[in-house]
């Protein structure tokens, strides 16, 4: 046999090996396709053999992926228009039937997938209200819907392990946002009347407590002015009586000079009495 012969016939030897030989990863799941027919599926990592130039093989990821899908309109129990917005983590579980459905295209997954799970999060949806949505438990929601989500991935060879819900809005567009925001300011008016009715509450309260300590301050004060008037009347009384007992004229000579005093303080007083009025008998001269 002549050398371009050899040469020809092991590049022929080496070619079909290379064509028969393929590595599957740890992270990746393989299928083998006999004239695009699917001839082995499932097939674990490692290096494998196929038939050169009859048999294809086709690697596929089998790791976890999230699947992300444009936010999505519902109706609640009380007819009201909510977007959600939501991811889900999936992976291949079957790749014959993953195959099969996409045709070994991952990029269609989430088209085929995002149907899927509107629907099923639709009737959990379409059965609560707006207030359960927002403030409820939204695990509920995805634990109720995941088994019927993973019936219908699994004619896509996917499997759901985890789905949320990572936004909860109103459409822009929507009557609900003016409804929220009327209720909103209908409460805060409601809480501001309470709170300015309290306030006016506790001021006539603290109002009519000063007004009842400052009576009882008055009237204390008056009572313990009362009582010093009359024990300085009485001190008076008995400084008077005293001066008296020790000496009566001229302590009838002191208070007489104290009511001219008084009669006479503007000066211009004209006062008529008989010229012998013992109230004139301090102001005779013996001469």
């Amino acid at each position: 046999m002549r050398l371009p012969a050899i040469v020809a016939l092991l590049v022929a030897i080496v070619l079909g090996l290379m064509g028969s030989v393929y590595v599957v990863r740890e992270d990746q799941t393989g299928l083998v396709l006999n004239l695009g027919r699917v001839a082995r599926a499932d097939i674990p990592p490692g290096l494998h053999f196929k038939w050169p130039l009859v048999e294809t093989a086709r690697v596929f990821d089998r790791r976890f992926q999230v699947l992300e899908t444009q936010p999505e309109r519902y109706l609640t129990s009380e007819r009201k228009d909510v977007s959600i917005d939501f991811f889900a983590v999936g992976h291949i579980s079957d790749v014959r039937a993953f195959y099969r459905a996409t045709g070994g295209d991952e990029k269609l997954v989430n088209d085929r997938l995002a149907p899927i799970i509107t629907d099923s999060l639709r009737n959990e949806i379409n059965a609560r209200t707006l207030t359960q949505l927002v403030s409820g438990d939204r695990n509920q929601i995805v634990t109720a819907q995941l088994k019927s989500i993973n019936e219908g991935a699994a004619t896509l060879g996917m499997r759901i392990t985890d789905l949320r819900l990572k936004q909860i809005d109103l459409p822009t567009d929507s009557q609900v946002i003016t409804d929220v925001y009327e209720r909103m300011r209908a409460q805060r008016k409601q809480v501001a009347s309470q709170l300015r009715a309290e306030g006016e509450e506790q001021a006539r309260t603290i109002s009519a407590q000063a007004d009842r300590d400052q009576a009882v301050l008055v009237a204390e004060a008056e009572r313990d002015a009362q009582r010093l008037r009359g024990e300085g009347d009485a001190e008076a009384a008995r400084v008077y009586a005293s001066a008296a007992n020790k000496d009566p004229a001229f302590f009838a000579f002191q208070r007489s000079l104290d009511a001219y005093r008084a009669s006479f303080r503007d000066g211009n007083s004209v006062i008529v009495l008989d010229k012998d009025d013992p109230f004139l008998q301090y102001l005779k001269s013996d001469r």
